[in-house]
């Protein structure tokens, strides 16, 4: 079970609201909660630029704002910098996302503007959480991938060796054991390398 963020842990959040009074207030509320406001935006493609440039752990977007809609910001933002938390607000009570919305925009929430103070801070302290939670389950992710590829690149290399030198499938995982530790180089590299050198091989 995941233990959760500290109270007193600040996060980088970039604000984007296109009323500059709500804005202003908002970036009080959130000093004053403890977290660090690393830029505060008008519109839309702001916040797309500006979160290329900062990588914040938060992106507090309103719904409603010129030139690009909150929506499509978040959906840009999720596309260029995927480890971001998306928090989407609206004082529109209309508003709704639809599942195409939420997926496109890996929106973590969805407030209600005024939101009160308490539920605004444990809103981004969770959404920062599980931004994190879930860059380190694609890290995982990623990881076991390219260690399965390398076994399959390993697994061949020993198929080409143990033809070439009758060598048996142990003998010929010491060969490429025995290389990889002399040439100080990872093994995946000198089944390659076996690889490469087949005839007919790219």
């Amino acid at each position: 079970m995941t233990n959760q963020m500290p109270e007193s842990t600040s996060i980088k959040v970039l604000l984007a609201e296109d009323d500059e009074l709500q804005r202003g207030l908002l970036v009080e509320l959130l000093v004053s909660l403890g977290h660090v406001v690393v830029a505060e935006v008008g519109t839309g493609r702001e916040a797309i630029e500006r979160a290329r440039d900062i990588v914040p752990d938060v992106v507090l977007l309103d719904v409603h704002m010129p030139d690009s809609t909150g929506i499509e910001a978040a959906e840009q933002i999720t596309r260029a910098v995927p480890g971001v938390a998306v928090v989407l607000f609206s004082g529109d009570q209309s508003v709704s996302l639809s599942d195409r919305d939420v997926a496109a925009t890996a929106a973590i929430a969805f407030l209600p503007k005024p939101t009160p103070p308490r539920m605004l801070d444990s809103t981004i302290r969770l959404a920062a959480q599980r931004a994190r939670e879930l860059a380190g389950a694609r890290k995982d992710a990623e990881e076991a991938k390219a260690a399965l590829e390398h076994r399959k690149t390993i697994e061949r290399a020993k198929g080409i060796l143990m033809r070439r030198t009758g060598s048996s499938e142990q003998e010929a995982y010491r060969i490429l054991q025995r290389t990889s530790q002399d040439r100080s180089v990872p093994m995946v590299e000198i089944a390659k390398a076996v690889l490469a050198s087949e005839p007919g091989a790219q």
